[in-house]
């Protein structure tokens, strides 16, 4: 089954409950919350799509669908992005997606375990996911600093983790070049957020060719180095796409990290 075919089959059967949080069409998250007693762990799942207009979280449906199916409630989150029609760059990106983390803590929905929360991202989502994680460590006065929300961990799915390798999509969500606003890369760029200060697992599949496993190699060596409590598992099947398909072997492999983090967090 393609992932489109589950998109639309899981749109009509889940009804996940659509909260609108920004003041522009782009800012809202749905929340998914499995049967049975509460409270649930809850995964905030981030799309991916190099930040542009084009790709949204509709594609993210599917696996949200899979983690209830595990025992995960699920907020997954929708951001102003760049091109075409869209609010994104810099800071709204990143203020949209601090406005929908922090807006958990205001839901007042017993059924939810705030206490026990992971971020789920896929490659620019991945970034974005890592930008949540290490929030907290952010310094007085910079965007999405003092969290209203405790991440315990983070799991990137083919992560974006170099923001400068990562070219004119990553400028234009930035504002511009490394050497134009050194500030914001370093805010954003996971690189250069070491350690993060929150466990992390990259689930990255060898065959990737939109973004190179060589790429998540490169920030574990970083990270380790710095001190960092980094995972790094690599799916030999599937590539980019498969790795956020729950019928596919590649995100099973991210799922099973998730079932263990379910019972650990």
């Amino acid at each position: 089954m393609s992932i489109t075919t589950q998109v639309v089959r899981h749109a009509l059967l889940q009804h996940p409950q659509r909260r609108r949080i920004a003041d522009h069409k782009d800012g809202r998250a749905e929340l998914l919350v499995p049967t049975g007693p509460g409270p649930h762990p809850v995964a905030i799942v981030v799309h991916g799509g190099y930040w542009r207009t084009q790709y949204g979280s509709l594609i993210m449906r599917p696996l949200c669908a899979d983690l209830r199916r595990r025992g995960w409630a699920t907020w997954n989150i929708e951001y102003g992005r760049i091109g075409r029609g869209g609010r994104g760059g810099w800071p709204t990106t990143f203020t949209d997606v601090a406005a929908m983390v922090d807006h958990l803590t205001r839901l007042a929905d017993e059924r939810l375990d705030l206490s026990r929360v992971v971020v789920v991202g896929h490659s620019a989502g991945g970034q974005l996911a890592l930008w949540i994680g290490g929030r907290a460590g952010l310094p007085v006065g910079a965007v999405g600093a003092d969290p209203a929300l405790t991440v315990a961990h983070v799991v990137a799915l083919s992560p974006v983790t170099d923001m400068v390798r990562a070219g004119a999509p990553a400028a234009a969500v930035l504002g511009g070049t490394v050497q134009d606003v050194p500030d914001h890369f370093a805010q954003a760029d996971p690189m250069r957020r070491l350690p993060l200060g929150v466990p992390v697992t990259i689930v990255h599949p060898v065959a990737d060719a939109t973004v190179p496993v060589a790429r998540s190699r490169e920030y574990v060596t970083a990270a380790r180095a710095a001190g960092a409590d980094v995972e790094l598992l690599e799916p030999a099947t599937g590539g980019h796409r498969e790795v956020i398909d729950p019928g596919h072997a590649a995100w099973r492999a991210a799922g099973e990290r998730l079932d263990r983090l379910r019972a650990t967090v």
